[in-house]
């Protein structure tokens, strides 16, 4: 079956491997739609080719535009794009609010190694990923078996990342996995750190190191991963287990790991929360353990991965007294143990934004919640790219979405103001990942990367595609191949 046209913002039903992708709305197929007529109508009526109209800023600000018109029709008024619809037709007045020079600091990047020991574990014939979009890329016709998985290297990882977008930083993660299976491992990530170096771009890539503390040897791998691998925050999944049983931070294997992460002198600890794995185990998934230790050790910075979001659980205003999940957990626990907002707990977008940012409502009242009690300085970009491909129409709609008025008003959310933007965008990252944006963007402007991104912008090449599973077979193969 043939597929439809891609997008410049891309709203479909991608998950990042973590979640059963979700079964796009009715609406959000209106949206999918109205904007591909419009494209074609519009590309038509400028007399551009479709690919050309693909290249200019317009073509993101009207999918955009559909979005409000669609959503509006349906009452959804709580969150809107803000754009002038002059910009479906003109590239500078879409680059107004499009286009921009923030700091952008992704803390929240991942690939595979298309070449790792994870691939010893599979039957020889299994070709994972080989139905994802895009597995057919140019570097697919290198030589080997499973040359396609280099569509999901290292080197599409830069030009996703660093090249068709705007990010100037990001720090590297992992998933959970036995120690012998890990489809990314350290050596393999620190490579590509290095690819980034020869670039002359030494500031642009940090590493997290995992840390699974309920499995053998991590909490005693972590002293290589500090010394050697110079990692700059730990990542762990407190829902997952070798025998399938999470833990909490609170409990003793979780005390002993951020105890050994004070005593190694790296106090970034980041958790994946939300998005849970399924039934069992769910409530390791909850957030109600962040606020007890953060409480308890304020040197320590809590990073919360995606923020608590639960992809089952609309996101409303914040009760007080409620037992919802999702972000609702992450702020009830924080509220519970008395942690003020702005101090040691932060909040993460990864996957979160990318979910949201097709439901005006929910993306105002997360965004909302989030900035109101974890704190303006507190909620961090992270994109789970390269899942969801490129991560500039992530960037793009965050540029552009604002939180209603009437909202504003009614639950005390802060206007998402170009400042406040920036913060997120990557000033916030700043504090507890040690960076200084100043001395970081005076070095980018100048290194290699830099001038490699300004002449491939001359002829970019963006193929606006996810990689990221789409529907429940590709999701149950993606897990079956991970429980190897």
């Amino acid at each position: 079956m043939k597929q439809p046209p891609s997008l410049p913002i891309k709203l479909d039903s991608t998950s990042n491997g973590e979640f059963c992708p979700p079964r796009l709305s009715e609406r959000e197929e209106s949206i999918n739609f109205l904007a591909r007529q419009c494209i074609e109508s519009t590309r038509k009526k400028l007399g551009l080719s479709r690919r050309d109209f693909m290249l200019t800023s317009s073509a993101a600000a009207l999918t955009l535009l559909c979005a409000n018109q669609v959503n509006a029709a349906q009452g959804l008024n709580g969150g809107f794009y803000a754009l002038s619809e002059l910009s479906a037709f003109e590239p500078q007045m879409a680059d107004s609010t499009l286009a921009g020079n923030e700091f952008i600091f992704d803390i929240q990047g991942h690939f595979v190694d298309p070449n790792g020991r994870w691939l010893n574990q599979l039957p020889q014939d299994a070709k994972p990923f080989s139905s994802m979009p895009y597995a057919d890329c140019p570097l697919a016709d290198l030589a080997g078996d499973r040359s396609y998985l280099q569509c999901l290297g290292p080197r599409q990882f830069i030009k996703d990342v660093f090249l068709d977008s705007d990010t100037d930083m990001m720090v590297l993660s992992f998933v959970p996995s036995m120690r012998h299976s890990e489809p990314l491992t350290i050596e393999e990530a620190d490579a590509t750190r290095r690819i980034i170096d020869e670039l002359e771009g030494h500031q642009r890539l940090l590493l997290h190191g995992r840390v699974n503390p309920n499995q053998d040897g991590d909490l005693q791998g972590m002293e290589e991963l500090a010394e050697k691998w110079q990692v700059s925050a730990w990542k762990t999944y407190t829902q997952w287990g070798p025998d399938g049983n999470g833990f909490f931070l609170y409990d003793d294997v979780g005390i002993a790991f951020i105890e050994k992460a004070r005593q190694l002198g790296i106090k970034n600890i980041c958790i994946h929360k939300g998005i849970p794995f399924g039934a069992q185990s769910y409530q390791h998934s909850l957030c109600s353990d962040i606020g007890v230790v953060a409480k308890r050790y304020p040197d320590v910075n809590f990073i919360i991965y995606h923020s608590g979001f639960d992809p089952s659980v609309e996101e409303r205003a914040y009760t007080h007294g409620s037992h919802r999940a999702g972000v609702d957990s992450l702020i009830r626990s924080l509220q519970e143990n008395q942690v003020a907002p702005n101090t040691n707990v932060y909040a993460e977008l990864g996957s979160t934004w990318r979910f949201v940012m097709r439901h005006p409502e929910q993306a105002a009242h997360l965004l909302g919640k989030l900035l109101r009690y974890v704190g303006e300085n507190n909620v961090l970009w992270g994109t789970d790219s390269i899942w969801y491909g490129s991560p500039q129409d992530q960037i793009q709609a965050f540029r552009a979405f604002q939180i209603s008025e009437a909202f504003i008003e009614q639950y005390g959310y802060p206007a998402l103001t170009p400042e406040l933007k920036a913060k997120v965008f990557g000033l916030n990252a700043c504090k507890p990942y040690q960076v200084s944006p100043q001395e970081v963007a005076l070095h980018n402007r100048q290194d290699k990367l830099a001038k490699t991104r300004e002449n491939y912008r001359n002829q970019p090449s963006p193929h606006f595609q996810t990689y990221g599973p789409k529907n429940r077979r590709e999701f149950l193969n993606l897990m079956r191949w991970q429980a190897s």
